[in-house]
C-alpha cells in the first residue's frame, strides 16, 4: 500500500539492502552453525578411532556452509521478478541434471543420485527443489490465480518429471517433498476445490497401485514401516535384514532420544553418539545427536530457529508484491518445513524413514547450498516489497 512506502528526499532513493531479512538469515546461519557442532559431535570419535582428523566432516560443512551463505546473500541481490522470465531455463537444466545422473553420476549405497566432483559429491535432486519452485511460481502466476483443468494438466507434468527421475534414483526421500511442493504452491496458486479433490482421490489410487503391484521396493516399503514395527530394544539379529535394519536404526535412534531428558547428557558426552551406535547420524538421525547431548531444552532452541525462519519466510509470502513472489516464498517454506517436520519426526519414531535431510543440519553440502539459495529468494521477494 502507498501508506507503507518509506519517505525519502527526491534524489535519495532508500537502498533496497535496508530491507535485508537479518532475522531470517541470522536464524539460518545459528542452525548451520549448530549443525557444524553436532555433525562434530556425532564423527570426532568414529574419525578418530579410524586414524583420520576428528575435524573431517566439520571443516567440509562449514565449507558448504560458507558457500550457502555467501549464494544466499548473491541470490537475495538478483531482483527475483527476473528469475520469472528464466524460470523454465532452471528448471530444465535441473531436469538435465537428474537425466545426467543416471549416465555419469556416482553409485553409492544402491543409488545413484549424485555427481562425483573431486571429493565431493554434487546431488542434483536438492536443486531440484529450487528450479520446480520457480518454474510453478512463474506458471501459476502466469494464470493469475485462475487454474484451469489444461492448466493443472501442465502443472502436473512439471512437477511429475523431476519426481519421477528422482524417484527412480531411488531417493524417495526427495520425492515427497517435491510432492509437498506441488501441494502447498497449488493451494496458493489458484487450484479450485474440485480439483484438489479429483488430486486427493487419484494420489490415493496411485499409492494403493504402488504398494498392491509392488512398484514400491521392499526395502523401501520397510524403510516406510520400520517406526512402527522397531522393538523397545535393538538387537544384532535384525541387521540381517532390510526391514529389520530399518527398524534397528529407529530402535538406537529412540534410545538416543530418551537419553538425553531434559537437559542432556552434556556435550561430547552423549552415550549413543559417542559409540556411535545410531547408524547415519550425521545425515538422516542428526537430531538424535542434539535430543541425547542437549535434551529437550536443546532441542526446544533448535525448533525455535526452525520456527523463526519459517515464520520470517511466510512473512515474506504475506508481503510480496506479486503472486509470483507470494508463491516462490510458499514453496520455500513448504520445501523447508516439510523436511524438518519428517526428519524430526523419524527421528523420534513417529513418521516413516524417507532419507529426508534435516535442513542446515544434516551432513551434506547439496542440502546446505540449496536450502540457503531458496532462503536467498525469499530475502530477495521481502527486500523488494516496496519496489
Amino acid at each position: 500500500m502507498i501508506g507503507d512506502r518509506p519517505r525519502h528526499r527526491q534524489g535519495h532513493a532508500p537502498s533496497i539492502w535496508r530491507h535485508f531479512d537479518l532475522v531470517l538469515a541470522a536464524a539460518a546461519a545459528l542452525i548451520g552453525i549448530f549443525g557444524c557442532l553436532m555433525i562434530y559431535s556425532a564423527t570426532r570419535d568414529q574419525l578418530q578411532a579410524a586414524g583420520v582428523s576428528p575435524t573431517y566432516y566439520l571443516k567440509r560443512q562449514a565449507v558448504f556452509l560458507v558457500i550457502g551463505l555467501a549464494l544466499m546473500v548473491g541470490v537475495a541481490a538478483i531482483d527475483y521478478r527476473r528469475l520469472r522470465d528464466w524460470a523454465l531455463l532452471i528448471y530444465a537444466f535441473t531436469v538435465l541434471m537428474l537425466m545426467a545422473v543416471y549416465a555419469v553420476g556416482h553409485k553409492s549405497k544402491g543409488s545413484q543420485a549424485w555427481f562425483q566432483v573431486g571429493s565431493y559429491q554434487m546431488e542434483p535432486s536438492e536443486f531440484a527443489k529450487i528450479g520446480l519452485i520457480l518454474a510453478l511460481a512463474a506458471y501459476l502466476a502466469a494464470a493469475k490465480g485462475r487454474l484451469s483443468g489444461r492448466a493443472l494438466a501442465v502443472v502436473l507434468v512439471l512437477a511429475g518429471v523431476p519426481f519421477l527421475l528422482i524417484y527412480k534414483q531411488p531417493d524417495l526421500g526427495s520425492a515427497l517433498v517435491l510432492a509437498a511442493v506441488l501441494v502447498a504452491v497449488l493451494l496458493i496458486g489458484g487450484v479450485s476445490g474440485r480439483h484438489m479433490a479429483v488430486l486427493g482421490v487419484l494420489t490415493i489410487a496411485m499409492g494403493f497401485g504402488v504398494v498392491h503391484f509392488g512398484i514400491l521396493k521392499s526395502y523401501q516399503q520397510a524403510r516406510l514401516t520400520s517406526f512402527a514395527n522397531a522393538p523397545a530394544q535393538p538387537s544384532a539379529k535384525l541387521l540381517a535384514t532390510a526391514a529389520g535394519a530399518n527398524e534397528y536404526n529407529v530402535a538406537e535412534a529412540k534410545i538416543a532420544d530418551s537419553n538425553g531428558g531434559v537437559l542432556g547428557q552434556g556435550l561430547f558426552k552423549g552415550t549413543q553418539t559417542n559409540l556411535s551406535y545410531v547408524p547415519e547420524q550425521r545425515t538422516d538421525f542428526i537430531f538424535t545427536a542434539v535430543a541425547e547431548q542437549l535434551g529437550l531444552v536443546g532441542s526446544v532452541v533448535l525448533l525455535m530457529l526452525f520456527a523463526v525462519v519459517i515464520w520470517r519466510t511466510w512473512r515474506g509470502a504475506a508481503l510480496a508484491r506479486d503472486l509470483f513472489g507470494t508463491l516462490v516464498c510458499v514453496g520455500v517454506l513448504a520445501m523447508i518445513a516439510f523436511q524438518v517436520f519428517e526428519n524430526i519426526g523419524m527421528a523420534i519414531g513417529i513418521m516413516p524413514v524417507a532419507g529426508i535431510p534435516l535442513p542446515l543440519m544434516s551432513y551434506g553440502g547439496s542440502s546446505a547450498i540449496a536450502t540457503l539459495a531458496g532462503l536467498g529468494l525469499v530475502i530477495s521477494v521481502r527486500m523488494r516489497r516496496f519496489a
